[in-house]
């Protein structure tokens, strides 16, 4: 049953991570950096695309987190604080890392990491964890039960659906991952 939730998390993870539109990367943006056209993003793809990314960093601390503690047979409180600062380092990382390497200094990518990022990790993590806690059973189930891993895959969708109008939000006033976008213009 292990297997079956690991091998799970893997191909949900891997289907997030593909299809990812990279055209977001660009929002904004009427040349290709190779010059050339490229078409603008609608609002709702690029706010699809800042809530997949929000996900995927989210979803690798919140199962790495829980599955630490749920191993470790550790209670909620500190299961779901590890879970907690896993998801936002992983959310920071997943858009300090390029900006970081594309020469940014790294005060100026931090402060547009958390910028960008904060408000989108938070929504996801009370929701994704108020799911958790809401399931009878599922955080004390096991890394071997369905209903932890069925519980931990719908406490993810339906954090990705609490975000996705919140990064739309916040894009529109040209505030989180709108800021990340702009820096590529400068």
């Amino acid at each position: 049953m292990f297997n079956v939730g690991i091998t799970l998390l893997i191909t949900l993870l891997g289907i997030i991570i593909a299809g990812m539109p990279q055209e977001a990367e660009h929002f904004g943006h009427t040349q290709h950096h190779e010059g050339t056209p490229r078409k603008n993003v609608s609002l709702n793809r690029l706010a699809l695309s800042a809530t997949i990314h929000c996900l995927t960093g989210c979803a690798i601390g919140e199962v790495l987190g829980l599955v630490i503690g749920t191993a470790l047979n550790w209670n909620n409180a500190p299961s779901i604080a590890l879970a907690v600062v896993l998801a936002f380092f992983f959310g920071y990382s997943l858009t300090l890392a390029p900006l970081i390497t594309s020469g940014m200094p790294w005060r100026t990518a931090l402060s547009l990491a958390l910028a960008s990022d904060t408000l989108s990790i938070t929504v996801m993590e009370i929701v994704d964890n108020a799911v958790m806690l809401i399931v009878p059973g599922a955080m004390t189930a096991g890394l071997s039960s369905l209903l932890f891993w069925g519980t931990l895959v719908l406490s993810l969708a339906v954090a990705f659906v609490a975000a996705l109008p919140v990064n739309r939000w916040l894009i529109r006033l040209g505030r989180g991952h709108a800021l990340v976008h702009a820096s590529h213009q400068k």
